[in-house]
């Protein structure tokens, strides 16, 4: 277990060196130039801002500093938003892009493996027809549909939940809904295949045999077995969930991370972005060594040393 960890951290260092290195490289080569959406500035005021910044001299000189500067912990300043840190602006929209994500991925979690598992149990019948006719609109439906017709019903007809915002739980519950809704939807089919054919075990039916009851059959043996599928696509999910969703921000107004990662490619803020692609790399490489862990403690025939 010990050698698998330090491999894999290694690996994470490896990955996030190439993903900085051609996101630099990206964004220097492109056209155009962090200052090109300002008013016309004079090449002395220009020269000054390239300074500030350290994106003036050659190609190479600017990396080396810059890959200087984050081995320091230093993410420089955003060359959009003045006078504010990638570090700051980070620690103000990530816990908000969090606590989203975590709450949209515990309700796709729950909500998959029961739609699932119901399925599964119900193997043509009406009750797995319905599961999948649900799976089926949850993923036919982008999320720019689902979250104002959310807002619609439970905003505005009932008056249950506010139409946006975020600070307070109620703000909470139909951005998650919306965030969550594909992937209760894919966790869902996912395990449905997996159960259905694990059902049909030697181990399930010598279960089944012992008198056990259904429900012991379905959660204590057979999910045990059919869940490793799901396991291995929860890494990404939560990686792509904790990141957030900048339609989901967007439409409910919440202050998260997303929309400041998209502006950072649309304003060439190349620090900023530089900034959230090595969290997002390093959510989703932690993520991917947290599964490789639980398969191994789901199936005992996994060996991470091996």
């Amino acid at each position: 277990m010990i050698s698998f960890l330090i491999r894999r951290l290694t690996a994470l260092v490896a990955v996030l060196f190439c993903v900085v290195t051609i996101t630099f490289f990206l964004m220097r080569l492109s056209p155009g130039g962090p200052f090109d959406a300002e008013r016309k500035l004079t090449p002395a005021i220009e020269k000054q801002l390239l300074a500030k910044y350290q994106l003036d001299g050659p190609l190479h000189e600017q990396y080396f500093g810059y890959m200087a500067d984050l081995l320091r912990g230093d993410l420089r300043d955003s060359t959009k938003y003045r006078n504010r840190s990638v570090a700051e602006i980070l620690s103000q929209t990530l816990p908000v892009t969090i606590t989203l994500g975590a709450i949209a991925f515990i309700l796709a979690v729950v909500g998959g493996v029961t739609l699932g598992v119901t399925a599964a149990a119900g193997w043509g019948t009406w009750k797995d027809t319905l599961a999948m006719l649900f799976a089926l609109s949850s993923i036919s439906l982008p999320a720019f549909i689902v979250g104002p017709v959310l807002i619609l019903i439970f905003s505005l007809w009932l008056q249950w939940l506010p139409v946006g915002g975020w600070g307070y739980p109620a703000a909470m519950v139909l951005p998650a809904i919306t965030l969550a809704a594909p992937y209760v939807a894919y966790i869902a089919r996912l395990l449905r295949g997996s159960m259905i054919e694990t059902l049909g075990s030697d181990f399930v039916r010598t279960a089944r045999a012992k008198g056990l009851a259904e429900s012991v059959v379905l959660y204590k043996h057979a999910l045990r077995v059919a869940i490793l599928p799901v396991v291995s696509f929860l890494g990404p999910l939560a990686a792509h969930l904790l990141t957030g969703s900048i339609v989901v921000e967007t439409i409910f107004h919440i202050p998260g991370a997303g929309g400041f990662f998209v502006h950072s490619i649309l304003n060439r803020d190349g620090f900023l972005l530089s900034g959230v692609v090595i969290v997002y790399c390093t959510l989703l490489v932690l993520f991917n060594l947290a599964v490789d862990v639980i398969h191994s403690l789901l199936d005992q025939r996994i060996r991470l040393d091996g």
